[in-house]
């Protein structure tokens, strides 16, 4: 139980609490409230307020288990349909097969890459250390990611009706944001140890302890959970109605927001709070820790050392570079004139892109990667010479 410990568990305590807090509340607050004003108790909490809203309150309380009194009032929160309509790249035509065909093979080289990378670590002893700990971790939730995108664009690029069920699409949502913001966490982990292992090398194995690798991994995916899943379910109790055809490949945020026929503001203002928050917080980390490396290695007397130095971080700081660049192309940058093509292609980039590269940048830019693949390769050769 270090000092660094310690201050994590604290930090995540008081985090958790304000992510899923929040939201939560904003929630509740966004519902209408009619009937008598009187509410039975002596303060403001969750169960006597929510029973004050005059709509249907049945997500809030599986929400928030603690919210197990009376019911409100159904009615206020009825779809006119029960699928979504994912429009997509119908407007291709016959194209879509050629890229179904692309998707296809892009997809599968994405699985095979990041399945190979977490093999290699979980084979090869001299790599398990705390970087490639975080890169299992990330490996897995680029899998997670485009398996929730993926399968589905595919499906649809070969039939006419591209629809999903409510239900699938608040699945899909709710995956693409979770895997979203513990990739955002766990590149700031990555920078973290790159900054620790540069700047503080005789402390490194004290830091970044097993426990403190672990805690920091658990704290990315916990962010993601305790932060979207809320989130999510807000957007989802909102009544849809007028067309049910999405502009889009996959149910994201922004179009599925969009399908209301309610007063958004709310959401759309902790929509942004937590891209702020969750996204570019942890890239002001990244960001400052390779301004302290920079400092650092700028320090070392010969150019020999400040080039292997360097070298530790710069697989890290490419995927950085990717996953950062399409996000905030996608999501950030204003596109004054871009049409929905054009929109579509980039998120589409976006989606398959990263997921793809940052395996083939950690097996070619790292040299302990390559020559753990060339071990394992020469292993699998020698043992099957030896059984023939």
């Amino acid at each position: 139980m270090s000092g660094q410990v310690c201050a994590l568990l604290v930090g995540a305590s008081w985090a958790t609490a304000i992510s899923v807090e929040v939201p939560l509340t904003m929630w509740i607050f966004s519902l209408p409230f009619c009937g008598s004003n009187r509410i039975q108790h002596f303060f403001c909490d969750f169960p006597p307020v929510v029973n004050m809203a005059c709509a249907d309150t049945s997500q809030i309380k599986t929400v928030g288990p603690m919210m197990t009194s009376s019911e409100g009032d159904p009615g206020g929160n009825q779809t006119i349909f029960n699928v979504f309509v994912l429009v997509g790249f119908s407007y291709l035509n016959e194209l879509q097969l050629l890229l179904f065909v692309v998707v296809l093979v892009i997809y599968l080289l994405t699985l095979m890459g990041n399945l190979l990378v977490i093999l290699l670590i979980k084979l090869n002893p001299s790599l398990h250390t705390p970087m490639y700990f975080f890169l299992v971790n990330l490996s897995a939730s680029e899998i997670c990611f485009t398996s929730s995108v993926v399968p589905q664009l595919l499906a649809h690029l070969l039939v006419e009706e591209k629809t999903i069920s409510i239900a699938a699409c608040a699945a899909g949502v709710y995956v693409n944001a979770i895997m979203g913001l513990t990739q955002c966490c766990l590149l700031a982990a990555m920078a973290y140890d790159r900054y620790v292992a540069i700047c503080h090398p005789l402390r490194y194995t004290t830091i970044m302890s097993g426990r403190s690798c672990a805690l920091l991994a658990g704290a990315s995916w916990a962010v993601g959970l305790s932060v979207e899943v809320p989130l999510a379910m807000w957007i989802f109790s909102l009544p849809f109605c007028g067309s049910n055809r999405i502009p889009h490949f996959f149910c994201d945020f922004p179009p599925v927001v969009n399908m209301a026929c309610a007063d958004t503001s709310q959401i759309e203002a902790v929509g942004s709070m937590v891209t702020v928050v969750f996204t570019l917080c942890p890239f002001l980390l990244i960001l400052l820790s390779y301004a302290r490396i920079i400092s650092t290695i700028l320090k070392l007397p010969s150019a020999e050392g400040r080039r292997k130095a360097f070298s530790t971080c710069s697989s890290h700081l490419t995927v950085v570079t990717v996953f950062y660049g399409t996000s905030l192309i996608t999501y950030l940058v204003p596109k004054p004139g871009s049409t929905t093509e054009s929109d579509l292609l980039i998120s589409l980039l976006n989606t398959i892109v990263s997921p793809v590269l940052n395996p083939i940048i950690y097996t070619l830019k790292n040299k302990e990667v390559k020559g753990a693949l060339r071990k394992t390769v020469q292993k699998s050769n020698f043992s099957h010479h030896w059984r023939n």
